[in-house]
């Protein structure tokens, strides 16, 4: 079997300890691609390579399954705006 979103969500979060994070399966269920937004402390002074890096580092054994792995969004909480509270 593949790699499920619940699995992406689980290694994340347990490693990275973020604010935020949404994973969208984006392979029909199949497990082979997938779409990350995520907030964490952890990527406080980092570079947007190295927040790029800390994801896939943690993901490491799911991404012998993933082919595909897009990280829209790696912020700090205070980069983080979501749209409701931009919206208010």
């Amino acid at each position: 079997m593949g790699v499920t979103k619940e699995d992406v969500e689980t290694t994340l979060t347990s490693t990275l300890k973020p604010t935020h994070l949404e994973v969208v399966d984006t392979s029909g269920g199949c497990g082979a691609s997938f779409e990350v937004e995520i907030v964490s402390e952890q990527f406080e002074g980092k570079r947007l390579l190295e927040r790029h890096r800390l994801v896939n580092t943690a993901l490491a054994e799911q991404m012998k399954q993933i082919h595909a792995l897009s990280i829209k969004k790696a912020l700090t909480p205070a980069q983080w705006k979501p749209e409701d509270k931009a919206q208010e």
